[in-house]
């Protein structure tokens, strides 16, 4: 029945679980979670909330009724929110406590943690982190407030000239908007990517780990979002992260402003040529390593989705052949065992991603029998009905290098049988290091979903949102079963390009537009925008037609590649 009604002076948050609560118009997302739910920060904290859909700060203040999600750091965005909060609180406490001191943020590291830098003096000592992490701890007690302020683009611009951050200062070039959103923490004022927590009491959990030449800021992991991690030495992925650095120092790009300066003054070919010609000195270098040892003539390869895997083979093949060798590839997928047979997981489906779905006792066989230069009929596997099949008989005579390319590549369970000092194990990965400033970095997490989400739409027919709803598998698979083994390698190859996203932003803005506003894609489809608005755009036609980005791009070389006439039955 219809009636007159006064004008609402309340709000309804009607929560995932069925929780409804009402509060005056205005009130804080943050006031209607901890009504909610009063635990909040014992197993994950709640750090954010997805509002009808859309990612909302807990400062928000709700002026109509909404459905709401919590968003805790056991989730990717969660976390995000956490990790840059948490940098922000490193950043502020190291200026309070040593003001000459220019903290930067370089890259991950894979136990959960950033590997930071100081610049303007020497590095922090073990006591003078020590102090830093006990300030910080101070001020999580505080529970001071992290505000959110708009600012016109040229204060915000002239805050950061006055502090020296010109990387800042070439980023906001950028920007196409009058304004900046930066964030207040006691005295320091800073622009971050992303959305914050609304205090400083939520950053419980971290820890400052010296190492040397620089500092490990440790943060959990979302599967335990209350836990620091032990942390673990990586040495060769470091190094790779650090070679990174030493070639954009070459090229003379230690951020994204200055790549967009570069673009905009005409230097783009130059950029990529030269990041192009690394790629190419690197995978020189490995294959030397396998020309001078000719025991090694089994070449296993990993590493996680969107990596350039394929070109990569392709392209050490090439300067095998330079070597004077005749590299074989060894296709993993037709070891997969019978469907009947393959293992499930945890839901009772069957679990492909396992080392164990693989005939480990035929693949380690038939390996044993080519390298000793015995007749071998290998085995073809049939995806449409799951069984396997014989495949080509073969000799291979000794001059053959046998690449094998796959997930497991790196896992000691799948050639237990066979020497090490046989096997050169290679782990290939998109180690981005170029950032969007000082305290913002650029995750290489992104960079792959980026490369895979134009991949897939060029290659399979795949929509943006197919790809983004297959994602998370994709990452869990990694998370399993190839980042456990990646400090096995004997070589790591970093295949990011220091031009890649100016390049890719192009291709994929258009296919991220077509995700529709009201899936659950649609969250990160944002982030994803918003980061590419910082990348001056440039056109894919200057890139090599044998270079990773093509595998990607199109227009490959290599896509067609065969090693027509290498040595097989000892001929």
């Amino acid at each position: 029945m219809v009636q007159p009604a006064t004008e609402r002076t309340t709000v309804q948050a009607r929560w995932s679980d069925g929780k409804i609560f009402a509060a005056p118009i205005g009130t804080t997302l943050e006031t209607f979670a901890r009504a909610a739910y009063p635990s909040m920060s014992i197993d994950a904290p709640i750090v954010a909330a997805l509002l009808d859909g859309r990612l909302r700060e807990l400062t928000y203040a709700l002026k109509r009724d909404a459905d709401l999600i919590p968003i805790t750091t056991s989730s990717e965005d969660g976390m995000r929110i956490y990790r840059r909060s948490l940098t922000f609180l490193l950043v502020a406490a190291a200026a309070d406590l040593f003001p000459e001191a220019d903290v930067f943020i370089d890259h991950s590291t894979s136990s959960g943690g950033y590997f930071c830098q100081v610049r303007g003096r020497e590095n922090f000592n073990d006591a003078e982190l020590k102090r830093i992490a006990d300030h910080m701890r101070e001020m999580v007690e505080q529970n001071l407030p992290i505000t959110k302020e708009i600012t016109p683009l040229k204060e915000a611009v002239k805050v950061f000239q006055d502090r020296g951050e010109t990387d800042k200062v070439k980023l906001l070039a950028q920007r196409k908007r009058d304004y900046l959103v930066v964030y207040r923490l006691g005295s320091m004022v800073d622009h971050f990517h992303g959305y914050m927590i609304p205090s400083t009491s939520y950053l419980k959990w971290f820890g400052l780990q010296s190492t040397p030449d620089g500092f490990i800021l440790q943060f959990p992991q979302r599967r335990l979002p209350t836990v620091i991690q032990p942390l673990e030495e990586h040495q060769r992925l470091l190094f790779s992260f650090r070679e990174y650095g030493e070639w954009l120092d070459l090229l003379g790009i230690g951020d994204v402003g200055s790549l967009n300066e570069a673009i905009k003054e005409g230097r783009i070919r130059e950029i990529i040529l030269v990041a192009e010609a690394l790629h190419e000195q690197r995978i020189a270098h490995i294959a030397s390593l396998v020309a001078r040892n000719r025991d090694s003539r089994l070449v296993l390869i990993a590493g996680p989705s969107s990596s350039g895997k394929t070109t990569f083979s392709k392209r050490l093949a090439v300067q095998l052949l330079a070597n004077g060798l005749h590299p074989f590839a060894l296709a993993m997928d037709d070891y997969f065992l019978d469907r009947d047979k393959t293992p499930k997981d945890e839901r009772g489906e069957y679990d492909f991603e396992s080392v164990r779905a693989l005939d480990l006792d035929r693949f380690n066989s038939n390996l044993l029998e080519l390298l000793n230069g015995k007749e071998v009929t290998l085995p073809h596997y049939d995806f449409i009905t799951g069984t396997s099949g014989t495949g080509e008989t073969l000799r291979l005579s000794k001059d053959v290098v046998i690449i094998g390319e796959g997930i497991h590549g790196l896992n000691p369970e799948l050639v237990p049988n066979i020497e090490r000092e046989r096997v050169l194990r290679i782990y290939i990965s998109a180690l981005t290091q170029l950032n969007l400033d000082r305290h913002n970095r650029v995750s290489t997490t992104d960079t792959r979903l980026i490369r895979r989400i134009v991949r897939d739409a060029r290659t399979r027919g795949y929509t943006a949102t197919d790809t983004l709803r297959r994602w998370e598998s994709v990452r869990r698979g990694e998370t399993l079963h190839i980042f456990p083994f990646q400090e096995n390698a004997d070589v790591m190859f970093n295949s990011a390009l220091v031009y890649e996203l100016s390049v890719l932003r192009t291709l994929v803005e258009p296919l991220l537009l077509q995700v529709q506003a009201d899936t659950p894609e649609h969250v990160e489809v944002k982030r994803m925008l918003s980061l590419l608005n910082w990348f001056q755009p440039c056109e894919p036609n200057a890139i090599p037609d044998n270079s990773i980005m093509r595998e990607f791009v199109g227009g490959s070389i290599l896509e067609k590649f065969k090693l027509w006439g290498m040595p097989k039955n000892g001929k």
